[in-house]
């Protein structure tokens, strides 16, 4: 590992999270990369594409029919790039379109059966991934950087919607 690299000139970041924001990054760019995802896909027997994966992934996570703009906004992309994503997904099985209890005009999308099978398919090969690149970590370690991993992740959701709520409207 590389020592701690400081910030900018005139940045008053500390070096430190200057380290954090470069290791998320390298593990982001990995994660995603076109590579890695067809190898998982592959491994576990699921062909949907990379874009798919985050919006199943969600689905499952929520447990709840959601409206595609919920979708979309909790995705961080535009609302068509959702419409594509849930007409291929209902092509392939995973998802339906259900009209929305509380307005008749909407729809949500909702995960069938073959799509949280899907998701957990591919958890199951990232976490067997996970685990055997982590195999020299003791337990503690792996408990520790989950506590420290899920504490982060808390703290950027909190700071995000604080700074939403304080951002001016359009």
């Amino acid at each position: 590992m590389s020592p701690p690299q400081s910030a900018a000139p005139g940045d008053d970041v500390p070096a430190d999270i200057v380290e954090i924001e470069r290791a998320l990054t390298r593990v982001a760019h990995m994660l995603t990369r076109h590579r890695r995802h067809d190898r998982t896909v592959a491994a576990a027997g699921v062909p949907v594409d990379r874009a798919a994966v985050p919006l199943l992934r969600l689905l499952a996570d929520t447990g709840e029919p959601m409206r595609p703009g919920e979708l979309a906004a909790r995705l961080g992309v535009e609302a068509p790039h959702v419409s594509r994503l849930v007409q291929r997904l209902e092509k392939a099985g995973y998802v339906e379109r259900v009209p929305d209890a509380h307005d008749r005009r909407a729809q949500r999308v909702r995960l069938r059966a073959e799509g949280r099978d899907a998701v957990e398919c591919i958890r199951a090969v990232g976490r067997r991934w996970m685990h055997e690149a982590l195999g020299s970590w003791s337990e503690g370690e792996r408990r520790l950087l989950a506590e420290l991993v899920n504490r982060m992740v808390d703290d950027f959701l909190a700071h995000s919607a604080e700074r939403d709520h304080h951002a001016p409207g359009p």
